[in-house]
C-alpha cells in the first residue's frame, strides 16, 4: 500500500490493545496529513506551502525525517498556525519517540482545528494512555459526534469508559464499533473482554475464541481467554492459556499471577511455585506472591524456604492471616512445636477478629459519601447532606434517624459539638432505638473525661443492641479508665476490635491481671494493626519493656 493511500484509521488500528506503546510505522503515522488535508486546510492556503508539506511527507517516507522536520519548522516560521505543518511536526516527534512533546503538539493543533476528527482521536488516545480518562472520554465523544462512522473512536471510547468503571457505556460503544467494523478480530477481542468484565464470561469467551481463530497473533489474547476460563472455573484451560501468555511475554506480571493462582487452585504446587518465584524476580516485595510461594513450598515440603517467604510477607503486612496459618504448618513439620502453636494462636485470634460480623455494616456505603457530605455541612447545607444520605441508602433499611446519626457523627468529628449533639438528639427523638446515637454521644463524653456520662450512654446503646461492637469496645475503654481491669479485658476482647488504641488497652489490662501469655499474644496483634501509627507502636513497646518483655519489644520494634 502506498503512503498517500493510507488513512489515519490504520494508525489507530495498529495501536489497539497496545495503548502504552511507542510510535507506529512512519508511513502509517504521517498519512493523517494527506488523508485529512481537505478538512483542515483553509481554501486560501498557499499552494506552494502545501507542495512543501507533500515534499516533507515524501522525505519522511524515504527515511529523511530530519529534513522533513526542517521543512515543517520553515513552514511554521512563515505561519505558526498552519495546521498541516503542525500535524507534520507532531507526527515526526511521535515517530522519533518524543511522545510527551508529540502529545502536546497534537493538543495544540487541536486547539486550532477543534472539530478535526483525526486530531480528536489522536489526542483522545494520548489522554487515555496518560491516565487522563475523563478528558479522553470528552474528546472521543466529540470525535464520534464529528464523525459518527468513526469505528476507531468508538473502540477507544469503550476502553476509556471501561477504565472509568462505566461498563454499560463501554459495552454500548464497543457494540457500535462492532456494527461499523464487523469483521475486525481486535474488536471481537475487546467485546469479549468487556463482556467478561460485566459478568458475562461465557458470552465473552465465545467472542475471544472467535477472535483467536481469526488472528491468533492479537496481543494479550491468551491472557484474556485465561481470565474468562478462570472466572468460569475451567482451571485447566485457564492455566493452559496463561502459560501461553507468559511464554509470549515472560515479563507480563498479570499473566504470571494468573498462571500461579490457577496452578495453586489445581494443587499443581511445582508450577505454582515457579510462577510465583518468577513474579518475585520482578517484584521482590509482592505480598501476594510471597504468600503464594510460601504456601506452595509448604506443600512441597521446602519448609525453610517457606518460612523465609512467609516471614517476609509478614514484615510487609503483619495482618496477613494466611501467613500465620502456613507458618504454623511449616514450623510443625520442622518440629518447632512452640513456634507452631504460637502462630496457630495468632491465626485463630486474628481470624476471630476478621470474621466477626461488624455492627457497622453500612460503613462502606457511608464512607463513599462522607467527603461530599462533609463539604455540604461545611457549607451549611444540612438538608442537602440528609438528602444525599437518603439517596445513597435508598432501598435499604436505613431510616431518617440513621441519616441524622450520620450527620451528628460528622459534626462531632469536625469539632462542631453543638450541631453534632442536636442531630444525635433529633435521631433519638425520631427513633429511640436508632443505632449509634448513644454511642457517639458517649465517645464525646469520653473525650471530655466524663466517664459517668460516657458509661450511661454506652449502657443505653447496649440496652437497645447488646451485640453492637463499637459500644462494647467503648464500654471496655470506660472500664479501663476506671481501672476495672478484668471487666475492661473481657469487654475489649469480646468486641473483637482491631482499633490499635483499644488493643493497647487490652494488652495493658492483661498485664495488670497477670495474664502474660494473653498480653503478649495481643501485643503482636496490636503491633500488626498499629504499624502505621508510630505513637501507639511506641507506647506498646514501652508497655512491653515495663512488664519485662524486652525480647518481644525488640522483635516487634524491628
Amino acid at each position: 500500500m502506498s503512503f498517500t493511500n493510507l488513512s489515519f484509521r490504520h494508525v489507530a488500528r495498529r495501536c489497539r490493545r497496545n495503548l502504552g506503546a511507542g510510535s507506529t510505522a512512519l508511513a502509517t503515522v504521517l498519512a493523517i496529513i494527506v488523508g485529512v488535508e481537505a478538512q483542515s486546510t483553509p481554501p486560501s492556503a498557499d499552494p506552494a506551502m502545501m507542495r512543501q508539506v507533500h515534499q516533507a511527507v515524501s522525505l519522511a517516507e524515504h527515511g529523511d525525517a530530519q529534513q522533513a522536520m526542517t521543512i515543517a519548522q520553515q513552514l511554521l516560521a512563515r505561519d505558526p498556525k498552519f495546521v498541516p505543518a503542525l500535524k507534520l511536526k507532531a507526527m515526526l516527534l511521535e515517530n522519533s519517540g518524543q511522545n510527551t512533546q508529540a502529545a502536546a503538539a497534537y493538543e495544540d493543533t487541536l486547539n486550532l482545528a477543534p472539530n478535526d476528527p483525526d486530531l480528536l482521536l489522536k489526542t483522545g488516545i494520548y489522554k487515555l494512555t496518560s491516565g487522563d480518562v475523563a478528558q479522553a472520554i470528552k474528546l472521543l465523544q466529540h470525535c464520534t459526534k464529528a464523525n459518527p462512522t468513526d469505528s476507531d473512536a468508538y473502540y477507544y471510547l469503550a476502553q476509556a469508559y471501561h477504565l472509568n468503571s462505566q461498563d454499560d457505556l463501554a459495552l454500548a460503544a464497543i457494540r457500535q464499533n462492532l456494527k461499523l467494523d464487523p469483521r475486525n478480530p481486535s474488536v471481537w477481542q475487546k467485546y469479549g473482554e468487556l463482556l467478561c468484565s460485566t459478568g458475562d464470561c461465557a458470552g465473552g469467551l465465545r467472542w475471544l475464541v472467535k477472535a483467536q481463530q481469526a488472528d491468533a497473533t492479537l496481543p494479550r489474547l491468551d491472557y484474556d481467554i485465561a481470565v474468562a476460563n478462570f472466572q468460569l472455573m475451567d482451571l485447566p484451560a485457564a492455566a493452559e492459556h496463561a502459560t501461553r501468555a507468559v511464554q509470549a511475554h515472560p515479563d507480563d506480571l498479570k499473566a504470571l499471577r494468573l498462571l500461579a493462582t490457577a496452578n495453586v487452585k489445581l494443587a499443581h504446587w511445582n508450577e505454582g511455585d515457579t510462577a510465583f518465584n518468577n513474579l518475585l524476580a520482578f517484584k521482590p516485595d509482592d505480598i501476594e506472591a510471597l504468600l503464594g510461594a510460601g504456601q506452595c513450598e509448604v506443600e512441597l515440603k521446602n519448609y525453610t524456604s517457606a518460612v523465609e517467604k512467609l516471614q517476609s510477607a509478614l514484615r510487609l503486612d503483619p495482618t496477613r492471616l494466611l501467613a500465620h496459618f502456613y507458618l504454623s504448618r511449616a514450623y510443625a513439620a520442622m518440629g518447632r512445636d512452640n513456634d507452631a502453636q504460637h502462630e496457630a494462636s495468632l491465626h485463630q485470634l486474628m481470624m476471630e477478629q476478621a470474621t466477626f460480623v461488624r455492627s457497622t455494616a453500612n460503613e462502606q456505603r457511608e464512607n463513599a459519601i462522607k467527603p461530599q457530605a462533609q463539604k455540604m455541612l461545611a457549607e451549611q447545607k444540612e438538608d442537602a447532606a440528609l438528602h444525599l444520605y437518603q439517596e445513597n441508602f435508598k432501598g435499604s433499611t436505613a431510616t431518617l434517624a440513621d441519616a441524622y446519626v450520620f450527620l451528628g457523627k460528622l459534626y462531632l468529628f469536625s469539632g462542631k459539638t453543638e450541631d453534632g449533639l442536636r442531630c444525635l438528639h433529633k435521631a433519638l427523638k425520631i427513633q429511640p432505638n436508632v443505632r449509634g446515637a448513644h454511642t457517639y454521644e458517649g465517645i464525646l463524653a469520653l473525650k471530655e473525661n466524663d466517664l459517668g456520662r460516657a458509661e450511661s450512654e454506652f449502657q443505653a446503646e447496649l440496652a437497645n443492641d447488646p451485640s453492637y461492637q463499637l459500644a462494647i469496645a467503648e464500654m471496655g475503654e470506660v472500664r479501663y479508665h476506671q481501672e476495672r481491669w478484668a471487666d475492661a479485658a473481657d469487654l475489649l476482647s469480646k468486641s473483637k476490635t482491631t482499633t490499635p488504641e483499644l488493643l493497647y488497652m487490652l494488652c495493658d489490662s492483661y498485664f495488670r491481671l497477670g495474664k502474660i501469655a494473653d498480653a503478649n499474644l495481643n501485643a503482636e496483634v496490636t503491633a500488626a494493626y498499629a504499624r502505621n501509627k508510630p505513637a501507639v507502636m511506641q507506647g506498646l513497646l514501652e508497655l512491653l519493656r515495663r512488664n519485662g518483655q524486652s525480647d518481644l519489644a525488640k522483635r516487634l520494634g524491628s
